[in-house]
């Protein structure tokens, strides 16, 4: 093989011409009286200059491969991208945990009464204070069947009207232990609960989402992390309401 060109040495020339006369301007020159021009006349340029078939080499293109910026040329390393920032996710995660444990225990007594699960009694206004939304009562429950009285429960629920010390209105308890006796009727039991866990599945969304979870490449590796992004609200809410029943 001949080490410039990498053809077989029997098949390259030593020297290879740059620019031959053509047959046409050669019967031309005869024609005029002209001596004919030799061959050996041509311009040769060295084999180091030139391809295999003739044509000169370009000095620019070998420029761009020695700097590497040509299509031939080598290409730098490629940077390797940094990692993510974990504390957006990780604030993001505690905030949202926080919000959904909050959520999760207002709701878990009010749920258990609307599913049915209850202690019918009644309750004996001691004292309020404030009014609206900020009204805050407490009183005296005693269940119907006369297995327990609690004292000093927080009342929920009470009327407009009928929040003056010693009023009895019907209530209902989780059990002896709950703090809360609610006097909700009809659909205000409902919309002390439900709100809630609505809030506690849109945080289990944002975790999801803001974690990075759904952003994970590979379908299985994605549904993982989302089923696990999904199990913390669920195991925190499942808790209260084991705590409320």
């Amino acid at each position: 093989m001949e080490p410039t060109t990498g053809a077989p040495v029997d098949a390259v020339p030593r020297r290879v011409p740059v620019r031959q006369q053509s047959r046409r301007h050669r019967d031309a020159r005869r024609t005029d009286g002209a001596p004919p021009a030799d061959d050996d006349s041509a311009f040769w340029a060295p084999i180091e200059q030139v391809h295999w078939d003739g044509t000169p080499v370009r000095e620019d293109a070998a420029a761009e491969r020695e700097r590497g910026s040509g299509p031939s040329g080598r290409r730098s390393p490629a940077r390797t991208p940094r990692p993510p920032d974990p504390l957006p996710s990780l604030t993001a995660l505690v905030l949202l945990s926080l919000v959904v444990a909050f959520f999760a225990w207002v709701s878990a007594g009010p749920f258990w009464l609307a599913v049915g699960h209850a202690r019918v009694g009644t309750v004996v206004v001691d004292a309020c204070t404030g009014a609206g939304l900020n009204k805050r009562c407490r009183g005296i429950f005693t269940a119907d069947d006369g297995r327990f009285v609690a004292h000093g429960v927080r009342v929920s629920g009470v009327p407009a009207g009928r929040d003056a010390p010693g009023t009895s209105l019907p209530a209902r308890m989780t059990g002896p232990d709950a703090g809360t006796a609610y006097a909700d009727t009809g659909l205000a039991r409902h919309l002390r609960w439900l709100p809630g866990l609505l809030v506690v599945l849109g945080c289990a969304a944002g975790i999801a989402r803001w974690t990075g979870s759904t952003r994970l490449p590979g379908r299985r590796h994605r549904r993982w992390a989302v089923a696990a992004a999904l199990a913390g609200p669920a195991l925190i809410t499942l808790g209260f309401l084991a705590a409320a029943w």
